[in-house]
């Protein structure tokens, strides 16, 4: 299994935004890929910012690229997430996980 990690940040005023963004419209574009496994959305605060990331659990790459596409390794963010973000990764890590509990 493949674990993408990924962070987003934005203000206290918009991190309701973009949490609903991720439950609304990400979750249901993750759960149409093939080789979806699961995903986590974290959330600390930081210096007056909200930090979110995002670990999605995928069965293998090629259901990494049937999400992300021939370049999985650029981040995945629509036009609503950017609109309450202030920043994010452009780039994304993949881990291969070893230890399921």
């Amino acid at each position: 299994m493949i674990a993408r990690t990924w962070s987003g940040w934005t203000t206290p005023a918009r991190a309701e935004d973009y949490q609903r963004h991720y439950e609304d419209e990400v979750a249901g574009h993750l759960r149409a890929v093939p080789g979806f496994r699961g995903a986590r959305l974290l959330r600390r605060e930081e210096s007056g910012s909200v930090v979110f990331t995002s670990i999605t659990f995928f069965e293998d790459l090629p259901a990494v690229r049937a999400f992300a596409g021939e370049e999985y390794e650029l981040a995945v963010v629509a036009d609503a997430a950017r609109a309450a973000l202030s920043g994010w990764d452009q780039q994304v890590t993949h881990h291969e996980v070893l230890v399921d509990l």
